[in-house]
Formats: C-alpha cells, sequence, structure tokens
C-alpha cells in the first residue's frame, strides 16, 4: 500500500519545501502558485484520480457477466493517467486492477505481455490490447 503513494507524498513535500522557500524570499504569490503546482501532480500520480480497483480474478469475474473491459493499471503511470482523463466519465463503466495492490493482476500482465508489466493493458472481449488508443476504449465502453 505504501508503495503506491510513495511518489505522490514526495511531490507534496517537495511542494512544501518549495512554497516555504519562494515564501521566506518574499515571493508568496510565487510560494503559492508553486506549491499548487506541485500538490495537483500529486493528486493526479495518486490512486485518487482513478476508480476502486478490483482484485484480478473478480474483474475478471465481472467482465465475463456484463463484458466489460478490464483495464489493468498502477499509480505513477503517465500512461494509465492520460488514459484515465481521455476517457473521463466512460472509464467508470470499466474494471480497474491496480497490479501494484494485486499479484494475480500483475501476472496477468506479465502474461499478456511476455514477461513486462507495461500498464495501462486492457482486455475486451478476452483479447488484450497493450497501451490502447483512448478513443478506441472510449468506443468499447459505450
Amino acid at each position: 500500500m505504501t508503495r503506491r503513494w510513495v511518489l505522490p507524498i514526495l511531490f507534496v513535500l517537495i511542494g512544501i519545501a518549495v512554497a516555504v522557500r519562494q515564501v521566506s524570499t518574499g515571493s508568496t504569490g510565487a510560494g503559492v502558485a508553486l506549491g499548487l503546482v506541485f500538490v495537483l501532480l500529486a493528486v493526479g500520480l495518486s490512486p485518487l484520480v482513478f476508480p476502486r480497483s478490483l482484485a484480478a480474478a473478480e474483474a475478471q469475474r465481472r467482465s465475463a457477466v456484463d463484458g466489460r473491459p478490464i483495464i489493468y493499471w498502477r499509480p505513477g503511470c503517465q500512461f494509465c493517467l492520460r488514459l484515465r482523463i481521455r476517457l473521463g466519465p466512460a472509464g467508470r463503466r470499466a474494471h480497474w486492477v491496480d497490479i501494484w495492490r494485486d499479484p494475480d493482476g500483475a501476472a496477468a500482465v506479465r502474461a499478456i505481455t511476455g514477461g513486462d508489466e507495461t500498464v495501462p493493458t486492457v482486455v475486451v472481449a478476452g483479447q488484450p490490447h497493450v497501451n490502447p488508443d483512448p478513443g478506441w476504449l472510449r468506443g468499447q465502453l459505450a
């Protein structure tokens, strides 16, 4: 669990340090702006942006019932964040599996990608797609 939060916490701490430094030199506006930028980056890299993750087995079971795609992701992945943002509200219709939280999810991704943990990896109707085009996936979710 802590591994997922290391990068966001680091960004917050750096942001606080930069903001304090700017404020102490008399640049209050710059300090507040830079602190806010670092906090926004921390939120973007945190698990908070993504829907609640399921275990891989549960996601596979649900996908078999409702036909929704499974998206394997990990916190801090810029490609996963890009996909999540570009999917918008439609992204909530997929089953999300955090491979850092679920070893079975990581094993499923390694099986699909030939040993790598390349994410985002999406499984639609049993067919895997590594780092798919967000527009295409949005169409699959419609």
